[in-house]
């Protein structure tokens, strides 16, 4: 493999961006696109559709599964999908699944889990609590019982009699105060550590697991209140770290719990995964920081082991986004393949899309995968369309 070219190149795609769209098919030929993850489960997004024939704006308007929900696969779940009205089809992951495999293109079902604002506002005890008592309501605490068999049931309901090359998924672990929600007002409130200590899920059960180690909770919840009072009035340094709040032990009992129920929630969900396709290809949305939070989560010590690749965002052009897919590298090493996640949508420069591509590709990166066919309009297809033939094999 020459220093431009990568093992893996997967294009992202809506059902609702393959349904009703008879060019979409030629479309992804011409750009040369073998894969695509296809979104079969995902929050709710207002998504623009500039190539569509029949549509321009998709109104997502809560997290669903892009499949019937059946009620006997549901049946005494306290936690339930919901289904999607708007993507197209009843079942219409199923349906714009094998238009695509018909054409010859393989398909991954891309899985969102622990994101959903409608489950959390109809089940807020199974949501993430900050230190205050403010309840995140698209956050579904990963550690739940009930989310953990929601996201379960959710996968093996997404693959379920699909002809399917793999899975992508996403949230799987914690989501923090970040959120890309409707009207959001949070952006740069808490800078610094800000956002880490506003991110540490307080809940009862988080407590307990707290007590368990050997940590007063009480005290520990008082810490992270007092750090964010400090930062919020300039009272902490710009630079400080999370053990300038926390002691060593505090942190480690935080993130000890944190990573113990994002692989508890990862096991169940790739359980689900082998026992429908036992030979699927299984990419993880991750980060290298392991205090991270959001759709891309910490990578725990055991991660790597169970998937095949880990996907990290390189979506901004900038040195920082090459870091971490160099430090993703060097925390899978050889035992998974890392994927640079990379978009050709605003604010990205599309003259600077292929040096930064690269940048990633030599920082260790060995698949890529490109966002997002749908959303594009003609002249960023053809960006993607460059980094396909500048990249492939």
């Amino acid at each position: 493999m020459s220093e431009r070219t990568v093992d893996r190149i997967v294009a992202h795609a809506y059902p609702w961006d393959v349904l009703g769209d008879p060019h979409f098919v030629d479309r992804a030929r011409a750009l040369g696109v073998a894969e695509i993850s296809l979104a079969a489960s995902y929050h709710s997004t207002r998504a623009a559709t500039p190539l569509h024939p029949a549509h321009k704006v998709v109104d997502a308007h809560h997290a669903a599964l892009y499949r019937p929900i059946r009620p006997a696969a549901w049946d005494g779940h306290a936690v339930t999908a919901r289904a999607a009205t708007w993507a197209g089809s009843e079942d219409a992951f199923a349906d714009a699944a094998q238009i695509l495999i018909d054409a010859g293109i393989e398909v991954n079902a891309w899985i969102v889990l622990s994101h959903s604002t409608v489950l959390g506002h109809a089940h807020p005890a199974a949501t993430v609590v900050n230190c205050f008592g403010d309840r995140y309501p698209y956050a579904l605490a990963p550690g739940h019982p009930d989310i953990v068999r929601y996201a379960r049931t959710l996968t093996a309901e997404a693959v379920r009699g699909v002809a399917l090359h793999g899975v992508s998924i996403e949230a799987c672990g914690q989501l923090g105060i970040a959120h890309v929600g409707p009207h959001e007002k949070t952006d740069g409130a808490y800078p610094g550590i800000g956002d880490t200590l506003m991110s540490i899920s307080c809940t009862e059960r988080e407590r307990a697991l707290w007590a368990d180690r050997g940590v007063d909770p009480d005290k520990l919840a008082a810490k992270l209140r007092a750090g964010v009072d400090a930062l919020t009035r300039s009272m902490l340094a710009p630079d400080a770290v999370i053990t300038d709040v926390l002691d060593e032990a505090e942190a480690e009992a935080v993130l000890s719990v944190r990573h113990a129920e994002a692989d508890a929630l990862r096991g169940a969900v790739l359980g689900a995964v082998r026992a429908e396709i036992p030979s699927a290809r299984v990419t993880l949305h991750g980060h290298p920081n392991p205090w991270k939070t959001g759709p891309s989560p910490a990578l725990t010590s055991a991660a790597a082991g169970g998937v095949d690749a880990v996907l990290v965002s390189a979506w901004p052009g900038t040195a920082e986004t090459v870091a971490v897919t160099k430090q993703t590298r060097a925390i899978v090493g050889d035992a998974a393949d890392v994927g640079a996640y990379v978009s050709v949508l605003p604010p990205k420069n599309l003259d600077d899309v292929s040096g930064h591509v690269a940048a990633t590709v030599a920082a260790g990166a060995n698949e890529l995968h490109l966002y997002h066919l749908g959303l594009v309009n003609a002249v960023q297809l053809d960006a993607l369309g460059r980094i396909i033939r500048d990249f492939s094999v």
